[in-house]
């Protein structure tokens, strides 16, 4: 059994972590979520939320508990290296929120570390997971777009309030989620084209990126903007015999805070979310069909630490695909730098 410790309690643990962990008591057991004693004055009341779980400012309390064989690394983007490494130091796995580490360098030494420790390390990227990712990815798996020629991401918003937002770090915090899907799906890129800037502050935030990858023959384009009014489709994907169109589905991080555990609904979404697929079957006849959206689950990237612990499985999101997203990360903030 997995037996978990989170460093943290924010937004993620509650939402993208715990409700999912929740329908897997078979396999995981929660056993303590460890949080500084200032992170803990007048937010006392969730923690009776959870009272199957130890909550807990010895941190030292955590790290010696033999019974313990996974840290969830859940801090604030700057401390995801430090927590990581001291995890695996104390021959803990451990799994990392995005971004994995701030740089290409940290992260090697990270993967460096575990693997002289003989522990497993990976990175949280959760979104490949999605219920849209999940639904183009079975789409893909079919065939019956023939030969991928391009494939559209976005990830927008419309948020004019970023005008005032100064400072890099949206390419880490927000446009890391794409990237890594389609690196996740497709592998390293023979080419990488970045235009990542900022309509407001050139030069010193990067809040719009558009970035190509570029895989032979097919182009994966992935935007992100501040400014987007209409939604577009969240995947558009042309292949040599037909398109497929994914909605957009909307995002946990919508759901309005009320007291108590997050709960997430695991039903079918209704038709008006399906995709739309239209292709050419062997007969040379068009074919245009609704297809039903996947369950969104972001509890596999549980099952899967599962079974690389115990089964010596392939982990699902690798140490190479972690070094990339890196790799495509770091060029692109020194784009958005050099916007003028």
């Amino acid at each position: 059994m997995l037996v978990v410790a989170y460093i943290g309690f924010g937004n993620s643990v509650c939402r993208y972590h715990l409700p999912y962990v929740e329908r897997r008591k078979d396999t995981i057991k929660v056993k303590y979520i460890y949080r500084r004693v200032e992170d803990r004055i007048g937010d006392e009341e969730r923690e009776t939320w959870y009272p199957h779980i130890t909550f807990t400012s010895d941190l030292d309390e955590v790290m010696n508990d033999q019974e313990v064989n996974l840290i969830v690394v859940n801090t604030p983007d700057g401390f995801h290296t430090y927590y990581t490494k001291m995890a695996i130091e104390h021959g803990k796995n451990c799994l990392c929120e995005k971004p994995f580490a701030k740089s290409v360098k940290e992260a090697k030494e990270v993967f460096d570390l575990a693997k002289e420790k003989g522990v497993v390390v990976m990175a949280n990227q959760n979104r490949r997971f999605d219920a849209d990712m999940r639904t183009v990815r079975k789409v893909i798996e079919t065939g019956v777009l023939g030969e991928l020629l391009e494939i559209e991401s976005h990830y927008d918003y419309y948020r004019p309030s970023i005008a005032n937002r100064k400072g890099l770090g949206m390419l880490y915090g927000l446009q890391v989620h794409p990237i890594d899907q389609i690196v996740g799906e497709f592998g390293t890129p023979d080419k990488v084209v970045c235009d990542c800037r900022s309509f407001d502050n050139l030069g010193n935030s990067d809040d719009y990126s558009d970035i190509d990858l570029y895989y032979g023959k097919m182009k994966a384009i992935i935007k992100t903007s501040f400014y987007v009014k209409l939604e577009y489709p969240r995947f558009i994907v042309h292949g040599r015999k037909g398109s497929f169109i994914m909605p957009q589905l909307g995002h946990q991080s919508a759901l309005k805070s009320k007291p108590g555990p997050v709960e997430i609904s695991f039903d079918p979404l209704p038709e008006k979310y399906w995709g739309t697929l239209c292709y050419e079957d062997e007969n040379g006849n068009d074919i245009t069909k609704k297809i039903p959206v996947e369950i969104q689950d972001y509890g596999m990237i549980y099952d899967n630490l599962y079974d690389v612990i115990f089964n010596h499985g392939q982990k699902v999101v690798a140490d190479e695909e972690v070094l990339e997203v890196l790799r495509i990360l770091e060029k692109a903030t020194e784009v958005a730098k050099e916007a003028r």
